[in-house]
């Protein structure tokens, strides 16, 4: 793969999040290309505007050189039914299109997770926050993060709250509406940030005339596992939502328990949220309207 100008741009994990960013980067007029490993998802990629790049991260030969990126997005996920773990994606995966690499990008951003802090008695946390996770995916993704920055210092990283967002909680929603209990710590904070002020963030990185730094992007207001669901089950005319019993032994009742502080990332990228609490992204996702067809 190669370009003529600075505005060829590489997504790596065109999914939720990468399709979002991808619009938002073709407005603009500039060429975006994409990676998959699926010729079915290259259709619809091509469909979309973009320029599909086969290849597969876990499979260093089939990756192309890349020789004249000049923006690179690096918002891989999980697919569960490839059978690779986490860490044979986020780890193996970027230290292979790393090497497919033949000069840098001159800007990278990539996105990590809030998992990466280990905190659960309900801290606030920022980016100078210890980072000390207790659970595997966010060891793999401090590790991707570390890798990342050893070959390419000048990279920002935004470390996301749960994502949510059009289509994001269709599953949730029937789960809430069948009267299934919940699982987690009903009290326990969850942060979240919503699909379209992801992309901004990432979009504004990608805009700053330098390059680095690690950036927490959450909304405003982290808020009770409990009330979260309370305030979906509002909007969608759910039965009053049930959590299954907790017992002493169960890491859902230490872990995922902090809250986070954007302040940072608001100051250093101009960012201003759309949505900037979990009250104004759920209202703008059913208005009113009950999803599933009612």
């Amino acid at each position: 793969m190669s370009a003529e100008t600075k505005s060829n741009r590489l997504i790596v994990g065109c999914g939720y999040l990468g399709s979002e960013v991808a619009r938002r980067w073709l407005a603009c007029g500039a060429s975006v290309w994409a990676l998959t490993r699926s010729p079915q998802r290259a259709e619809l990629l091509a469909a979309a505007g973009l320029r599909p790049v086969l290849g597969d991260l876990t499979e260093p030969d089939s990756l192309p050189h890349f020789d004249a990126v000049d923006t690179l997005l690096l918002a891989v996920g999980l697919d569960r039914k490839s059978g690779h773990s986490q860490r044979q994606v986020y780890i193996d995966g970027l230290r292979n299109l790393i090497g497919s690499f033949d000069r840098p990008p001159r800007k990278v951003i990539s996105i990590s997770s809030t998992s990466v802090y280990g905190q659960s008695a309900g801290e606030w946390v920022d980016e100078n926050s210890p980072t000390e996770p207790q659970a595997e995916n966010g060891r793999v993704c401090l590790e991707a993060e570390r890798l990342l920055c050893e070959h390419w210092p000048h990279a920002s990283i935004l470390r996301s709250a749960g994502i949510y967002g059009p289509g994001r909680l269709v599953a949730r929603v029937d789960q809430l509406r069948a009267g299934v209990p919940l699982t987690g710590n009903p009290h326990a904070w969850l942060n979240m940030i919503h699909v379209a002020d992801l992309a901004e963030a990432a979009d504004l990185c990608s805009q700053r005339q330098q390059s680095g730094g690690v950036f927490l992007a959450s909304d405003d207001r982290p808020l009770r596992r409990e009330e979260f669901y309370e305030r979906i089950a509002h909007w969608v005319g759910a039965p009053a939502i049930r959590f299954e019993a907790l017992t002493a032994e169960d890491p859902a009742a230490a872990l995922m328990n902090k809250r986070c502080a954007n302040s940072l990332t608001k100051r250093e990228l101009g960012w201003q949220l759309r949505f900037p609490t979990v009250v104004e992204g759920l209202a703008g996702l059913f208005g009113g309207v009950k999803v599933g067809g009612a």
